[in-house]
This record gives structure tokens, sequence and C-alpha cells, in this order.
């Protein structure tokens, strides 16, 4: 008789039929394949199989995950958020997970703990997450208008009509004239500023006393940007008050206040801490580094060799604009980018020749990295908005239930994705089956590390 261990297995995956044995099943028995009951459910007693209502081409790679002996492989035809979605189904390893979202680029999720004082955690729900409360979310609008009104500020004085009036002179008694600036703590532009900066700056100090981790506090770049919207205030300030006071040389000065006010611009980024697109945005361009880095060094290479090739092009051209390698990379870059400024153009048939090859290949190197950009975008957009019913649960219902205490945050979290993701409960009824629809609170039964 044949060893039951090496009994052959269907399994149908809409329609398209795979075999195995069941020892290769066995290899990893807390997934829904290798778990005898989790898989039970879904058997077929009359054609005898196991049939899934599943994405077809994913499951070559979870197949080979269980032949492989745990090496997780995306197929290049599926999306990466589709495929997290199939692995998250089948219950594999969260090993492999983590390996495989390393291998993407992707970035982690990451854990967002409470405070344990009960007074510090509202604080620290009301300014830092919007969707907590009422409250929160009418902060969360009041530091938006307040960014705003900063950014249309910041704008408008740089008007003609707005700029600083320059120095008047001034006669005195004994008929001798010397020049009087205008006061700039009279300027409506700054007083309006100065509301700004008192909001920003209360907001910024009520999030740090409250946070949980001082330390991580400041490794946030959305905290770090909060200190840059903030700092460019206090030193035009502090030059103010000693050019006021003539205590300053004035050229120097205003050098340094060009270059602080220009700062002030980065104060635009303090809208992604409310802009979910903003943050969709981020997080695609981190997981895209490599992709990124890879585009830019592509482009170099194209920027060195068109370059060098249309200043050899033109070189029997008295009139050309071409007069050195150098000044043909700011054409290159230009070219490939597809701008075309006009400022400088090939005038022989070689110089065109170049120029069109130099179109093409830019067109070709900055598709390439395209696909794999658009993949991680759609990944981070779907993975917000699975994500954006739960999470009151991992942070309000965490922070306002009596019976957890706040290390229990992270089961709450773990209580969402099982039921986002259509998990079944480990226990010995097999055919009660939780969807999300359904009350978390209520159809829990409490054993999160058996799931």
């Amino acid at each position: 008789s044949v060893p039951k261990c090496s009994e052959r297995v269907v399994i149908n995956i809409s329609g398209l039929r795979f075999e195995t044995q069941l020892k290769t099943l066995s290899r990893f028995p807390n997934t829904l394949l290798g778990d005898p009951r989790k898989r039970m459910r879904f058997f077929d007693p009359l054609r005898n199989e196991y049939f899934f209502d599943r994405n077809r081409p994913s499951f070559d790679a979870i197949l080979y995950y269980y032949q492989s002996g745990g090496r997780l492989r995306r197929p290049v035809s599926v999306p990466v958020d589709i495929f997290l979605e199939e692995v998250k189904f089948y219950e594999l390893e969260n090993e492999a997970i983590e390996l495989f979202r390393d291998d993407e680029g992707l970035v982690r999720e990451e854990e967002r703990p409470l405070p344990s004082n009960e007074y510090q955690r509202q604080l620290w729900l009301l300014f830092e997450y919007p969707e907590s409360s009422g409250p929160a979310r009418i902060i969360a609008i009041v530091s938006v208008m307040v960014i705003l009104i900063s950014i249309v500020i910041f704008c408008l004085e740089t008007l003609p009509e707005f700029r600083e009036v320059p120095v008047v002179p001034e006669n005195n008694i004994n008929g001798s004239a010397h020049s009087k600036a205008q006061n700039p703590f009279s300027d409506p532009f700054f007083m309006v500023e100065t509301l700004c900066i008192v909001w920003f700056s209360f907001e910024f100090t009520m999030r740090f006393l409250s946070c949980p981790s001082k330390a991580a506090f400041f490794k946030n770049i959305m905290n770090l940007i909060d200190v840059v919207a903030i700092a460019p205030y206090f030193i035009t300030l502090g030059l103010d008050l000693a050019e006021h006071q003539g205590s300053s040389q004035q050229a120097a000065s205003l050098a340094i206040l060009r270059v602080i006010r220009l700062v002030r611009v980065f104060r635009i980024f303090k809208l992604s801490r409310h802009s979910k697109g903003l943050q969709i945005l981020g997080q695609t361009l981190h997981a895209s580094l490599r992709e990124l880095g890879l585009l830019i060094f592509f482009l170099l290479i194209g920027v060195v060799l068109f370059s060098s090739s249309v200043y050899f092009a033109e070189a029997e051209d008295p009139e050309s604009g071409f007069s050195s390698i150098p000044d043909a990379f700011w054409w290159a870059v230009v070219t490939m980018t597809t701008v075309g400024y006009g400022d400088m153009c090939p005038s022989t048939m070689g110089g065109k020749f170049v120029g069109s090859l130099c179109a093409i290949a830019g067109v070709l190197t900055i598709a390439l990295p395209v696909p794999v950009i658009v993949s991680n975008f759609n990944y981070f957009y779907h993975r917000e908005n699975e994500e954006e019913d739960n999470v009151q649960y991992v942070h309000v219902t965490c922070g306002q239930q009596e019976q957890p205490s706040f290390g229990e945050c992270d089961s709450n979290r773990s209580t969402q994705s099982l039921f986002q993701s259509d998990s079944y409960q480990n226990d010995d009824d097999l055919e009660t089956l939780t969807y999300p629809s359904e009350n978390p609170l209520e159809t829990y039964t409490g054993k999160l590390t058996d799931v």
C-alpha cells in the first residue's frame, strides 16, 4: 500500500488543477494547505479535490513555497498587492512574508505604540491621529488651514507691491539726514506669520510632551519637518532684532535671511501629516529608491555618452553652441527627459542623428523602472484603503478599553488584520466562518497566536 504521506492531492484553483503530495504540504503544518483541519473546509468529496476560488497565477508561487521549503517568489505577471492578498489567504509563515517584503523593497509596517498614561494617551490621539475622534478631526482641520494660510502669506509677500519699502531719509533737528528703515514688526505679514508659528509651536509641543518615546519622536521625518517649519521664524526674528539694533551688517544679514526664508517653503510638507495621498507618495518613493537610483545611473551614462557624441559631431561647425562636453551636459539632460527647451540644439546632420538617438534612449530609460514604481504605488494605495477602517480599532479602542492593557495594542492590530484577510478560527468548529462584515469584538474568541 502507498504510504499516506506520499498520497497525491489535487488542488483546483478556479478551474486550473494542480497535483502535489501530502508530504509536500505537511512541511508547513501551520498554513492553510498544510493543516488538514483548515483545508478540509475546501474539500469537494464528489470530485475528490480541494477547490479554491482564488487567483490562479499566484498559486504557482504558493505551491513552490511548499516545494522549495519556504522560498517565496512573486510571479512577474502578478501585482504585489494581489500577491500579498493571496499570501495572507493561504496563511504562509510570517518569516517568509517579511523576507518577501525585503526582496520587493516594501516598507515594513511600523508599530505605533500608545503612551501608558491615560491623559498622555488622549493628548497623543488628539494631535497625532485625526481619525480617532471628532475633536481630533477639528484640530487637524485647523492645522491644515493654518498651513495653507502660512503658504499663501509666504507667496504673497514676494509680490512687488508687498515688498519691503526701501530706506527713507529722515531730517533731524540739525538739518542732517539719516536713513530710517521700516519696522519689520509692524508688517501685517509678520503678524499673521507669528500667529501661524504660535499654532505650530503649540501643536509641536503638545505632541512632544504626549509622545510615547522621545527618541522615536525625533526619528520621525514628519516631526523633523515640523522643526524645519518653525525654526526659520525664530532665526529670522533674531536677525531682524539684531539688524534693527544696528549690531550686524545689513548685506550679510540679507543674504542669510534669503536662505532662511527659502527654507520656509518646506512647510508645505506638513500637509502630508493630514493627507493620505502625500503619505502614499512618500512611501512609494521610499520603496522605489532602488529603481530611482537605477534610473539616475542610466541617465548619467546617457548624458556622458550623448554629450560627448554631439560635441564631436558638431566640432566642425564654427557656430555650434557645444563649446565643450560639460556644456553639452545640459542639452543631453533636457533631451533625454524630453523637455526640449531649444536653447541648445545641433545643426549638422551628425548632431541631429545623435540628438534623435538621445531622445529615443531617454524615453526607454525613463520607461523601464516605471512599472515597478506603479506596482509599489498600487500596493500602498490598496493597503491604505484596507487599513482605513481598522485604524479606529488599533488606536481608539486600544486606548479606551478598560480590560486590555497598553501592551495588547499589537494584539488588537493582529485581530483586525485577521478579520480583514478572511482568516478562519483555529478551533474544532470547522464550519464557523468569520467575515469582515461581522463585529470582531463580538465574534472573536481570543487566540490570535493559534490562527
